[in-house]
């Protein structure tokens, strides 16, 4: 399907997805919204995409939402806008079981950052930075902001950028354990499509239990997470790709993986 603000391109598996409105710095709106949503469920749906990629076009990943659009009179509240857009976006990222990389190639603000942050990995170029704007507008975090930071930040530093609306710049996120790698911003697409077509020929089935299983940890104590990681592993014990997996040990050669 051809869209209006996203970019689709395929190769050797991995699916990649450009916002692509740079003339508004990525920033959402209605078409982008439903565009980039239908783009994820398409790729979800394709047994041929093993790892998707989502970047920006021009200078910025993602500046979050299009303020002007909120100027409209007839624009859905913004507890409407979080239910009917943004929620079910985040959602479908974290439980769509494929590794999703967040390729950051510039600022990723507001909702951009959280977009960012609900990716499984992010490498990230030397120019991006990650800005919890939603202070400068007299908002809270939303998009999950308030669910991803302190996990993956700290409880401190994630209240820090929040109540303040600095930004994060792309070595400081790395430090902190936010970004996989930081590279020169000319690096970035060839870097990252490297790390995605390895996670590509790899067994989806078992990475995409493991999401499963970290995503429901979260939330479980030690005895629980114990319990769901022997059903995960029940499951993925049956897959073509274990079967496969341990014939390789055993014939001492390289895996040839299926995704199934």
């Amino acid at each position: 399907m051809a869209y209006e603000t996203v970019l689709v391109a395929d190769a050797h598996n991995v699916r990649t997805i450009t916002l692509h409105r740079p003339e508004a710095l990525n920033a959402f709106n209605a078409t982008l919204h439903d565009e980039l949503a239908d783009a994820l469920k398409a790729a979800e749906r394709d047994r041929a995409v093993r790892c998707l990629v989502i970047t920006g076009a021009g200078r910025a990943f993602c500046a979050g939402q299009d303020l002007k659009e909120r100027l409209g009179e007839n624009e859905l509240s913004l507890g409407d806008l979080l239910r009917q857009r943004y929620n079910p976006l985040i959602l479908r990222i974290r439980t769509m079981e494929k590794p999703i990389i967040a390729a950051v190639n510039g600022v990723a603000a507001g909702a951009g950052c959280t977009l960012a942050l609900a990716c499984d990995l992010r490498v990230a170029s030397d120019k991006a930075s990650f800005v919890a704007a939603f202070v400068r507008v007299g908002l809270i975090p939303d998009s999950g902001c308030t669910f991803f930071m302190p996990r993956l930040l700290g409880l401190g530093k994630a209240l820090e950028l929040t109540f303040t609306g600095d930004a994060l710049e792309a070595g400081a996120a790395q430090s902190l354990g936010m970004v996989s790698r930081v590279v020169p911003g000319e690096d970035l697409m060839a870097t990252t499509m490297e790390l995605a077509q390895r996670l590509a020929q790899a067994p989806t089935r078992a990475i995409g239990l493991t999401k499963r299983a970290m995503n429901r940890a979260l939330s479980m104590d030690l005895e629980a997470a114990l319990a769901y990681e022997t059903d995960m592993q029940e499951i993925a014990g049956r897959t073509h790709d274990h079967k496969e997996g341990v014939q390789a040990f055993v014939e001492k050669r390289p895996p040839q993986f299926r995704g199934a």
